[in-house]
């Protein structure tokens, strides 16, 4: 492999199978879909009939790497019992609807402890994904997503990442997704060749690059440390050009699948201006990139109850 797989978060309107067609629209190498609404517990049953569809449009499509991101509403560490039921049971429809379709993962943010504190909230989303993991089908991992740790919500820092997984039973079906909004928002620094590479060192030391599973790739409207969620189309927000360069030329990443949560614009088109920023960067020399001050068409992540 000599280029990343880079794609997008496409819509599942009129059909899951509809998302290669999008992808395919935009030149995505990659996917991430919903399941079902982000905004719902539950969704409408899967048929046998949508998941043959699903993975026949995949075969035809080459067989690019799909992962579905989890429902927002979900919390792993919710201290009222019903809405951890419900979270727990929402997470493992989601991961029955990813093995019928034969997806590679499941993105999940861990949950929020709600004043409970750090250590108590660790503990308790170990025990969610142990029972999660225990009732869904083998097949797509979990992939614990590093966040921006706004509010209480955990899985800003990668040691906590790590210690979530060190906790929980089935450590073999966990592993990792990184996004770089996230990650600037929470305090590591991306926006020079330094940065990152310091940044990855940290990585492969506390999680190990076998583990990252898929890197979300979006500029920051907040600056450094803000634990502001906001996303930014590339180039357009507070890390500038350099640190997604450098991101896109190391090696370790070259098998992780590339997926933009970027603003998509008014046009629908904010996604294909991105990637077309993305593969730019793979074939500019580095002085010709310089970072931007004002930040520009932004976007906001829906934010789970009680965040």
């Amino acid at each position: 492999m000599n280029a990343p797989r880079l794609g997008a978060h496409v819509s599942t309107a009129g059909g899951l199978a509809r998302a290669f067609e999008r992808g395919r629209d935009l030149g995505c190498d990659a996917l991430q879909i919903f399941l079902k609404s982000p905004g719902q517990w539950r969704g409408k049953p899967l048929t046998e009939d949508d998941a043959a569809s699903f993975r026949g449009a995949r075969e035809a499509a080459g067989r690019p790497p799909v992962v579905a991101h989890a429902a927002y509403l979900i919390n792993l560490c919710a201290r009222d019992p019903e809405l951890l039921e419900r979270s727990r049971a929402a997470l493992v429809d989601e991961l029955v609807r990813a093995a019928a379709l034969g997806l590679d993962g499941v993105v999940v943010h861990p949950g929020a402890h709600l004043g409970a504190g750090v250590e108590v909230g660790l503990e308790a989303v170990a025990r969610s994904i142990d029972a999660v993991l225990a009732a869904a089908p083998a097949g797509p991992r979990l992939l614990l997503e590093l966040t921006a740790g706004q509010g209480s919500v955990l899985g800003s820092r990668l040691e906590q990442l790590a210690e979530l997984r060190a906790r929980a039973s089935a450590d073999e079906r966990i592993a990792y997704c990184l996004d770089t909004c996230h990650a600037f928002a929470g305090g590591y620094d991306l926006g020079t060749a330094a940065a990152v590479e310091r940044f990855l060192e940290e990585v492969e030391r506390r999680l190990g690059f076998e583990r990252i599973a898929c890197l979300h790739l979006n500029d920051s409207v907040g600056e450094l440390g803000s634990a502001r969620d906001r996303h930014a189309s590339i180039g357009a927000g507070r890390i500038g050009l350099d640190g997604f360069r450098r991101l896109l030329a190391d090696p370790r990443l070259l098998p992780v699948p590339v997926i933009l949560e970027t603003p998509i614009g008014d046009d629908q088109r904010g996604h294909a201006r991105d990637l077309e920023t993305l593969r730019g960067l793979l074939a500019a020399p580095p002085e010709r990139l310089s970072r931007p001050r004002t930040p520009a068409r932004t976007a906001s992540k829906r934010r789970s109850r009680g965040r």
